[in-house]
């Protein structure tokens, strides 16, 4: 069917399956961090804006935690049906690797999170703070050894093959391996940004509706400096992370830039747009600037960046997809540092909360750190291809013996069941979004008691039934972040 394999089912069945599973992590690594950041600037300034917003977010960030742990089971459940053959053979670094997760990151993240969710009234202001950023650090640490198992796949070492096993040997040297650095870094940051924006992105929304109070621009003008100071970083370190991996990995960067073939001693050009074509062996409609692949690369202008064809064509990753993920990335990269320099501009000007085009803009980019993100992780998996450890181990032989029958229901149940499950997920966190802070100024607690309207702190229960109008609110909102 379509000439497709059962190793490709399961291929795409994994790629599915991250695919939504990386978007639940990377807003709770930023809310939890701003979470934290919130509560700390109202115990200083006792500014209600920021519990108000504290509260706000809070349950955003338990139904995004919840669905962020459903759908990490999956994943754990895969390697051993999909890919067994990958876990006899890598199991010993990547099995305890994942349990360190668990036992450090997971279990204080657990420990702390009821505290911080219902605890606002019922322990002290500092040992909820306390456990705000215990939440917070656990996602980090999360984060710290899920990097270090891929990273260990992308740049494997520390380790010794016995009997077709590998065998760990220095546990340093398997953790802190050569891209690890670059990639958490890159991926924590990514996450900081993510948020940013569909923090900006909401307050935008609720801006362009005429809805303006300290809250909504709280909510902006944080967002906005986070754009402004953390995107441009993110460059540096994506940088970094491209010199690394043109040391370790050179057919990826060859099939992300699709370049196929070096003339004499000539410069390696950039080229800006194309189109791959993996069986003639050559970029189609290039669009080539000269010596920039060299200078960016390199830092130089003489150096040649290895090209496609001194790889044998079944080592060569899949270049048409690579080429354009990458690019993708970049230039919502460029466009995330234009409107960080945008805002600061419209600062300025004291028209940050009242430029209806710049409004629209930040109401548009509020996937935008979620779609850089999956385009990232297409790049650097799909270019690490035929290898799932790089130099060990080919996908093809990591498979699980599986039939194309049994893949392709396994596939669609999947399709089905996350389309649903996580739609409804993220439809409810949309509605969230749509309510806004529903906090009181100058009281200590939100509005409660008999009678009173108040928002409850269990997140399933914080969005009341819409009223008339409001299912046509949450549909827009729904469609345009």
């Amino acid at each position: 069917m379509f000439g497709l394999e059962a190793l490709d089912l399961a291929r795409i069945q994994f790629a599915f399956t991250i695919s939504f599973h990386i978007l639940f992590p990377a807003i709770t690594i930023g809310l939890a961090s701003y979470l934290a950041v919130l509560e700390g600037l109202w115990l200083k300034t006792r500014n209600d804006t920021y519990r108000d917003l504290y509260h706000f977010w809070s349950k955003i960030f338990a139904v995004n935690f919840g669905m962020g742990v459903v759908s990490g089971l999956v994943m754990a459940y895969q390697f051993g049906t999909n890919w067994s053959r990958f876990s006899d053979f890598a199991g010993a670094v990547t099995g305890p690797l994942l349990t360190y997760e668990v036992l450090t990151a997971f279990f204080l993240e657990a420990g702390f999170l009821g505290v911080m969710l219902f605890g606002w009234n019922k322990v002290g202001r500092g040992l909820h703070f306390f456990s705000t950023v215990m939440v917070a650090i656990g996602t980090l640490i999360s984060t710290f050894w899920i990097l270090a198992s891929n990273s260990w796949m992308q740049t494997p070492q520390g380790f010794e093959i016995v009997n077709g096993q590998v065998i760990p040997t220095d546990w340093l040297a398997i953790v802190f391996n050569p891209s690890f650095p670059y990639r958490l870094l890159h991926m924590a940051t990514a996450a900081f940004i993510a948020t940013a924006f569909f923090v900006g992105s909401s307050a935008a929304w609720h801006l362009l509706r005429g809805r303006d109070n300290p809250a909504i621009r709280t909510m902006l003008s944080m967002a906005m400096w986070m754009a402004l100071i953390v995107a441009p970083i993110q460059a540096v370190i994506g940088d970094f992370h491209g010199l690394n991996t043109l040391k370790h990995q050179p057919a990826k960067i060859a099939a992300i830039e699709g370049h196929w073939e070096n003339h004499g001693d000539e410069a390696t050009p950039l080229i800006l747009f194309g189109w791959p074509d993996m069986k003639e062996e050559r970029t189609k409609f290039a669009l080539e600037i000269p010596y920039l692949g060299s200078l960016i690369l390199t830092h130089s202008l003489d150096k040649q960046v290895p090209a496609l064809k001194e790889f044998p064509p079944e080592d060569r990753p899949n270049s048409t997809i690579v080429f354009w993920s990458f690019r993708v990335m970049v230039g919502l990269g460029f466009l995330m540092i234009f409107t960080g320099l945008w805002s600061l501009w419209l600062r300025k000007r004291d028209s940050l909360y009242t430029s209806r085009p710049f409004l629209h803009l930040a109401l548009w980019m509020g996937p935008s750190g979620l779609i850089a993100i999956l385009a990232g992780w297409f790049t650097t998996e799909i270019g690490r291809q035929p290898w799932v450890v790089y130099g060990l181990m080919r996908t093809a032989d990591a498979s699980s013996n599986h039939s194309f029958l049994q893949m392709s229901i396994t596939l669609i149940m999947f399709v089905v069941v996350y389309f649903a499950l996580f739609g409804a997920g993220l439809g409810y966190m949309m509605r969230l979004v749509r309510k806004g802070p529903k906090f009181s100024e100058g009281t200590d607690t939100p509005d409660g008691g008999p009678g009173k309207k108040r928002t409850p702190a269990r997140p399933l229960s914080a969005a009341d039934d819409p009223g008339e109008g409001e299912h046509e609110d949450n549909t827009r909102l729904t469609k345009e972040i």
